[in-house]
C-alpha cells in the first residue's frame, strides 16, 4: 500500500509553485521552516521587487492598516520601507504604527510630504491626493526587496559641543564606508537614498562631501523633507540618514546582478547670460543676497518669469573626509529666485552655499521642456527592458516643490530608478 505523501516529499517545483502563491507575511513564516524552504524560498524571489500603496482614508490607523495589508498582500520579503505622511498625520504614531505591522529589524524610513501620486490600497488605480486648505491628509508606502545585497540606514547625527558639524559628517561617511566594504569588500556602495532636515548647511557639506567620497558608479539620490524618523535613531537626534545599499559578496547561488541607476528630468531651460558672483551674503540661515555682474549682453525678456525661475550655479569646492587627500569636486546646484534688483545686480536667492567667485546662469521652468526630459527618462528605462541582459525591476520618483501651476503635466524635477 502507498503511504501518503507528506509536505518534506514534495517534489522541489511543486513546492516553489505552492510558496510563489503566498502573501509576504506567509511567505516570511515557510521561509524559516527549513534549509531547503529557505533555498526554495530564494530561487523564488531571486530578483528585485517593489510594492507599493497610498490611501487618503482621515483615520491613519485605518490608512496604515490599508496600505500595510495590499503590499503584504504581495509576494515580497522586505528589506527596507519608507512611509510618505500627509502633515495633518503624526509622523511619531505613523512610525509607531507602521513599525508594528512591519518589522523593527529592516530600515523604516517615515516622512512627511507635501504631496502624493500613488497606487490606491483598493482599487489599484495611480491617483493623486490634493492639498487641503490646512495641509494634506494621505500616505503612501513603499516597500523593496533586492535579492543579493544588505540594505541598512545610517545616520548622520547632530554636531554637538564637542564634535563640530565636519567631524558628525566625516564620521557619516567613515559609517557607510565600514559597513559597504564588511559586505561587499569595496568602499562605495552600489547605492544611498538621502533624507535630510532643513538645514542648508549640513545638506550642502554633506552632499560635496559624498560627491568626493563615493565612485562614481555609486548612484546618490534622494532630497530633504521638513521631518522624519527612521529606525536607526531616537526622535530629532540626527539631520539626515541614508538607506545603504551593498552587493553582497557571499550572495547565495542563483541570484542575479542588480544596478542602480539615476536620470534626471528637470524641466528647466536656461535662458540670458553668465553671471559672476562679487559677494555673498547668508540671511536667516536659509536665503542669500548675491552682488553679481553680468559676463554677457544684457537679455530684456530673461527674467519676465521670476515666479518660476532658478539660478544654476556651478560650483567647484576642496573636499576632504578625515585625513583623506583633498580634491576639487565640481556639482551644479538650483536656487530658486526670490527677488532680484533693476538690471539684474543683485538677487535674492533661497537656500544657501553660494560663494563669492560661483558663476551661474539663469533657469526658467518650463512645461514643455519637462514633459521633454520625462519623456526621455522613460525611454531610457525602456531601453533596459528591450535588453537581453536586463529587466527593470521598479523605481522611485523623488519630485521638487514650488514648480507652479504649469508644471501640473510635468511635475517631476528629477526621477530615481532602482533597477
Amino acid at each position: 500500500m502507498a503511504l501518503p505523501t507528506t509536505i518534506e516529499k514534495l517534489d522541489i517545483d511543486v513546492l516553489q509553485n505552492i510558496l510563489a502563491r503566498l502573501s509576504a507575511v506567509d511567505f516570511a513564516s515557510a521561509d524559516c521552516v527549513s534549509r531547503s524552504w529557505n533555498n526554495v524560498c530564494s530561487r523564488i524571489l531571486c530578483r528585485p521587487k517593489f510594492a507599493s500603496a497610498c490611501s487618503n482614508n482621515p483615520s491613519l490607523l485605518v490608512a496604515i492598516e490599508e496600505v500595510a495589508n495590499e503590499v503584504l498582500s504581495k509576494l515580497i520579503r522586505p528589506q527596507f520601507a519608507i512611509l510618505s505622511v500627509g502633515s495633518l498625520f503624526s509622523m511619531q504614531e505613523a512610525f509607531q504604527l507602521i513599525t508594528a505591522k512591519l518589522s523593527s529589524k529592516i530600515p523604516v524610513i517615515v516622512n512627511w510630504s507635501s504631496g502624493f501620486i500613488g497606487r490606491d490600497a483598493f482599487y489599484e488605480e495611480f491617483k493623486k491626493i490634493p492639498k487641503l486648505e490646512s495641509g494634506i491628509r494621505g500616505i503612501v508606502l513603499t516597500v523593496g526587496c533586492v535579492p543579493g545585497m544588505k540594505v541598512k540606514s545610517i545616520s548622520l547625527q547632530k554636531q554637538v559641543e564637542d564634535h563640530p558639524q565636519d567631524f558628525m559628517i566625516d564620521k557619516f561617511i567613515t559609517d557607510i564606508w565600514e559597513f559597504s566594504t564588511s559586505i561587499s569588500g569595496r568602499q562605495s556602495p552600489a547605492a544611498l537614498m538621502i533624507f535630510s532636515r532643513e538645514h542648508p548647511h549640513v545638506r550642502m557639506n554633506a552632499m560635496e562631501k559624498l560627491d568626493y567620497a563615493m565612485s562614481p558608479e555609486t548612484v546618490i539620490v534622494g532630497g530633504f523633507c521638513y521631518d522624519f524618523r527612521h529606525t536607526a535613531t531616537e526622535e530629532l537626534a540626527c539631520d539626515a540618514v541614508a538607506v545603504v545599499f551593498v552587493t553582497d559578496r557571499n550572495k547565495p547561488p542563483g541570484i542575479g546582478e542588480t544596478r542602480f541607476h539615476a536620470a534626471l528630468s528637470s524641466g528647466l531651460s536656461p535662458v540670458g547670460p553668465t553671471y559672476r558672483v562679487d559677494s555673498v551674503t547668508e540671511k536667516y540661515g536659509c536665503m542669500a543676497h548675491l552682488i553679481v555682474h553680468r559676463e554677457g549682453p544684457f537679455e530684456a525678456t530673461e527674467m519676465e518669469e521670476l515666479s518660476t525661475m532658478y539660478i544654476g550655479v556651478t560650483k567647484r569646492r576642496k573636499c576632504s573626509v578625515r585625513q583623506e587627500k583633498e580634491k576639487w569636486v565640481t556639482s551644479l546646484a538650483f536656487h530658486r529666485i526670490l527677488s532680484t534688483g533693476t538690471d539684474n545686480e543683485y538677487f535674492l536667492v533661497e537656500d544657501v552655499g553660494v560663494k563669492t567667485g560661483d558663476t551661474f546662469q539663469c533657469y526658467l521652468t518650463d512645461s514643455n521642456t519637462a514633459r521633454s526630459s520625462t519623456d526621455s527618462v522613460s525611454n531610457l528605462v525602456r531601453s533596459f527592458n528591450g535588453s537581453d541582459k536586463w529587466e527593470v525591476s521598479g523605481g522611485l520618483i523623488f519630485a521638487s516643490m514650488h514648480r507652479g501651476q504649469q508644471m501640473v503635466t510635468a511635475p517631476c524635477f528629477w526621477k530615481t530608478y532602482l533597477v
